[in-house]
């Protein structure tokens, strides 16, 4: 009697909590019962920093002021050879000279034509650059020094047409804008070419080059610095790193 009694109670106990079991399977989260498929490999879970915004039409257009060489992403404007010259002599001569020469130890912006094989090239717009962009993206972009992005498109273009008559390859009553400036060539466009390392020099690629005793005999110092003027020779003069 006692036996089924014992029996009756733990029935009952299992009867009642069955309905809290079964609630609680039901209210285990996809993490705690995860499908078979993905068991073992959860998804770490997204975080939401909210840090930034996405940026506006007007910031992204401030920044994107590059220029390509056929003249793309140049903006609105023009200037001439005149207008360039008074804008050059007030706010680029104390660096660059009254005529490109350069002061002190300021680049040069004007002649060197020739000069590219010599021991002390000068690379300006009639020596060394091939294209036109180079100088406008860099003078709208970064310049004057120390005050870049000072100059507006017109001064621009006046400050680079007056820089090509500099250099002899506008003549004086030229004005510069974004319709003609495709046109203007430089004098050394034809210097550069595509690097086709990948077909002039496959002769010399090895599927296992030699990494280590690759000369037959010792190698020999051929030249110092000293020999070739680049090591100070005064012993008062900067510490050269």
């Amino acid at each position: 009697m006692l036996k089924s009694r014992k029996t009756a109670a733990i029935a009952l106990a299992l009867g009642l909590l069955a309905p809290v079991f079964g609630l609680a399977q039901q209210q285990r989260t996809p993490a705690q019962n995860p499908p078979a498929a993905t068991a073992g490999k959860l998804a770490p879970a997204r975080v939401q920093l909210n840090l930034g915004r996405p940026a506006l039409p007007q910031e992204i257009a401030a920044w994107d002021i590059d220029v390509r060489p056929d003249g793309l992403g140049l903006p609105p404007g023009k200037g001439s050879v005149k207008q360039g010259e008074d804008i050059y002599l007030e706010r680029c001569a104390a660096c660059h000279g009254e005529f490109g020469e350069g002061a002190g130890r300021w680049p040069v912006l004007a002649g060197g034509a020739g000069s590219l094989k010599s021991d002390n090239p000068e690379k300006t717009l009639g020596s060394f650059w091939p294209y036109l962009s180079t100088s406008w993206d860099y003078i709208y972009r970064a310049m004057p020094f120390g005050n870049g992005q000072s100059l507006t498109p017109d001064e621009t273009y006046a400050v680079v047409a007056y820089l090509l008559n500099l250099n002899d390859i506008v003549k004086e009553d030229f004005e510069l804008s974004k319709e003609n400036f495709a046109s203007v060539k430089l004098p050394n466009v034809g210097g550069f070419y595509d690097d086709d390392r990948e077909t002039a020099e496959k002769v010399f690629w090895k599927k296992n080059p030699c990494m280590k005793n690759c000369k037959p005999e010792p190698a020999k110092v051929t030249g110092r610095a000293r020999a070739i003027d680049v090591t100070p020779d005064s012993k008062t003069g900067p510490r050269v790193e």
